[in-house]
């Protein structure tokens, strides 16, 4: 395992270093890399073979044993660099030289190809802090073990703490930590304008694992300094995590904080012109300073891209998440987000409709709704998924029934824009003394549902129709089953009322969901459980457990069957109705999933998280096919447009941005809320976008404008950004106050009302 290890990382050295030699200066192959990195352009390597030649026989052995491992795995021209490097002679490595090496030597002729990688490790690592003052041949072995401990390609986002801790312990003064970090810092500080907002990113990982690793070596008053002395000059978006890393002041502390291990081993991404990286790997070059490029190679990931440098905004319109920017490789991927194809239903008119038309003599509206309604069905879109790409429930008739009602309040709906804004109804929960956590409308508006503290449902008509229950078994057997009012008669009047509360969890209710059928309300608790609930009898059918720790969100799928939830433990899963264990499980968020979204075509999920990013992942195969990053606080808020082409996402920053998920970038911003935005909605026809803050406002934002204005030569895969419009005012349509209610949910109804709710806050 050893040998191929070693193969692939050669291999991607080399391939790293063909990229960068015309703008580097640098000729020779991977090995050289790592030495040039370490070596100040002014030095020889005759002095340094001099140097090499005369250091003790521990050193010499090592040396062979590596130059045997890489003869081994025929890397020959490596073995050339370092032989020269180290001042050997050409018959160093024949049999006189290997004999001459004693055990080291042995192990390299015979038997270096079952030598663990972590025990050569080890003895280089330990070569290098031994000759710490022997000049440039510690130099070589430092730059060994920094090329040679590098993870293969494909475990690049897995490094092995293990070795990486330990070569922090070998190296050197806890009080030059200080010296490097302000001489890096000063060194930015003097680069061009272009250049010093790129390479600013680089202060905060470094900073954190910097201090990080004195926290761990024992050296808890360096640690204390160098944090008072760096942590100011920090962006202000990071400071909540500040706050928490400075409570972490000895080694004890770090072994069971999840989201600092996560910050740990994964690796920190940069985004960063092929200019400003030459400039920051030069400087490093030259001053020798192995301290912070160790660091960077071991936990940062400089995503290089051809072209100008970014400016200040643009980086931050992107920065703010706990692991760095996304790689442009995330969002690559092809995602389908055009609608599924509509079922062909026929939209009978009602005689009073008929009537109207004949007597004004017009057209009748049958034909063209038939028409338009048609024309969506027969067309299919170019970007959406095939109709059986994700098995989805077939349309019973009370479906078809409903979506006969859905095209005739179509019919009716009320066309948004600037200067047609919708009204809005505000649902106040007054005395919800016992905490209003979650609330959802059903689709056709006729009840809404309240999560709360004290672990009740409770779910209220909105319409004069009241909740009734089902009739008892014996009951059922007396109705006639052939009888057009069936279904009235099956319900039983005794129980009508205007709200029913559910109980069964053990924990606050924090997440909601109404099927698009209306049989059916998900729940979701900090009791870990998921919970479905019937509203033809109000009680709960199943509880599903799959996640331990609370959860904080779930929602049904568009087309039913499918729900998703998201909690404390990190990991988003998908189930089905009929199924007691999750059919897919989406890892790779580094914090709480704060909440859950499905696309309309029900084949693509969005999560937010407190890691300040947004993933949307597929349902078909379980894989993250988009990262999104830029909010700068846990997000709250996820809505997708009716069309299914962007995403908007609201968080603790009071910002909403918005998002084109085809091409995979941030589109826009949307800067006026004061506090969280908890709930974002798009009208029916994604004229308009609505957002409900903790502020207590409603604000309408103008969609259409917001997505119209962009312009494809914005759309840059090359650098994977764009130019954001400061446009947030021509944006807002209008901004709504409620008394003292701050706003946790909003609907917009089938004709476009607005409905809002919240609980009153005296």
């Amino acid at each position: 395992m050893a040998a191929v290890q070693g193969g692939l990382v050669d291999a991607v050295e080399e391939k790293n270093l063909k990229s960068e030699t015309a703008a580097d200066g640098l000729t020779n192959n991977s090995a050289n890399d790592g030495r040039a990195l370490s070596t100040s352009p002014g030095s020889s390597s005759s002095s340094g073979s001099s140097k090499a030649a005369a250091g003790p026989p521990e050193d010499q052995q090592t040396l062979l044993a590596v130059l045997q491992f890489l003869r081994k795995n025929k890397l020959t021209e490596s073995v050339e660099i370092l032989r020269r490097e180290a001042g050997l002679p050409e018959d160093s490595l024949d049999g006189k030289g290997a004999d001459s090496s004693g055990t080291g030597g042995a192990a390299g002729s015979g038997e270096l190809g079952a030598v663990d990688a972590s025990s050569l490790l080890s003895r280089v690592t330990g070569s290098a802090s031994q000759a710490s003052s022997k000049g440039s041949k510690s130099v070589l072995l430092i730059s060994l073990h920094i090329s040679v401990s590098r993870p293969a390609a494909g475990a690049e986002d897995q490094p092995d703490v293990n070795v990486v801790l330990s070569a922090y312990s070998q190296q050197g003064d806890p009080a030059l930590y200080e010296v490097y970090y302000s001489g890096l810092k000063k060194f930015i500080e003097t680069v061009l304008d272009c250049h010093r907002a790129e390479l600013s990113q680089v202060f905060y990982p470094l900073f954190v694992h910097m201090y990080l690793e004195l926290v761990y070596n024992n050296h808890e008053s360096e640690a204390k300094a160098f944090f008072e002395k760096f942590s100011g000059d920090q962006e202000c978006y990071y400071v909540d995590d500040l706050r928490v890393l400075s409570g972490l002041t000895k080694k004890e502390h770090m072994r069971g904080n999840e989201t600092l291990l996560d910050f740990r081993t994964s690796k920190f991404v940069l985004r960063i012109s092929r200019d400003s990286y030459q400039l920051l790997k030069r400087h490093l070059q030259e001053r020798q300073n192995n301290q912070i490029w160790n660091i960077i190679q071991e936990h940062l990931y400089i995503d290089i891209f051809d072209g100008m440098p970014r400016s200040k905004s643009q980086i931050d319109a992107m920065s703010g998440s706990l692991a760095g920017e996304a790689k442009r490789e995330a969002n690559k991927t092809k995602v389908y987000y055009g609608l599924l194809k509509e079922p062909e239903i026929e939209l009978p008119l009602d005689d009073e409709d008929e009537e109207a038309e004949n007597e004004e003599g017009k057209p009748k509206k049958k034909k063209p709704k038939k028409d338009s309604m048609g024309s969506k069905s027969k067309k299919q879109d170019p970007n959406a998924p095939s109709q059986n790409r994700i098995p989805l429930p077939e349309l019973k008739d009370s479906d078809k029934l409903d979506k006969i009602m859905y095209m005739k309040e179509a019919t009716k709906r009320i066309r948004l824009g600037p200067d047609n804004l919708p009204s809005i109804c505000f649902y106040s929960f007054l005395n919800a003394y016992q905490g209003l956590t979650a609330v959802d409308f059903t689709d056709d508006s006729s009840q809404v549902a309240g999560g709360f503290a004290d672990s009740t449902v409770r779910v209220w008509s909105l319409t004069p129709k009241k909740l009734r229950k089902v009739k008892s078994a014996a009951d059922l057997n007396l109705i006639d089953k052939e009888s057009d009012d069936v279904l009235e008669r099956i319900m039983d009047e005794k129980t009508a009322s205007e709200s029913k509360i559910l109980y069964g969890h053990s924990g606050p209710v924090y997440g909601i969901s109404f099927s698009p059928d209306r049989n059916y309300l998900l729940s979701s608790s900090e009791d870990g459980t998921i919970r479905l609930w019937s509203l033809q009898t109000f009680t709960c059918l199943v509880g599903y457990k799959g996640h331990n720790y609370p959860v904080w969100d779930t929602q049904f799928s568009p087309h039913g069957y499918y729900f998703v939830s998201g909690g404390h433990d990190r990991v988003a899963r998908l189930w089905a109705t009929d199924h007691y264990q999750p059919l897919r499980m989406f890892s790779g968020h580094l914090a709480d999933i704060t909440c859950t979204r499905f696309h309309p075509n029900s084949n693509y999920v969005a999560t937010g998280s407190s890691d300040r990013t947004i993933r949307l992942w597929d349902v078909l195969n379980g894989n993250c096919v988009r990262i999104f990053t830029g909010h700068k606080g846990p997000i709250h808020a996820l809505a997708f447009s009716n069309n299914g082409k962007f995403l908007a996402s609201g968080a603790t920053d009071g910002r909403v941005l918005l998002w084109d998920i085809g091409h995979g970038l941030m589109v826009g911003e949307l800067k006026g809320h004061t506090d969280t935005i908890y709930s974002l909605k798009f009208s029916r026809d994604s004229e308009i976008l609505a957002s409900g803050s903790m502020d207590n406002t409603v604000r309408l934002w103008d969609a259409t404008k917001a997505f119209d204005d962009l312009e494809t030569d914005d759309f840059t895969a090359a650098t994977g950004h764009i130019h954001l419009q400061d446009n947030s005012q021509e944006l807002l349509l209008g901004t709504y106050m409620s008394k003292s209610t701050p706003v946790i949910h909003l609907h917009f109804t089938r004709r476009n009302l607005l409905l809002a709710a919240g609980a009153y806050n005296p």
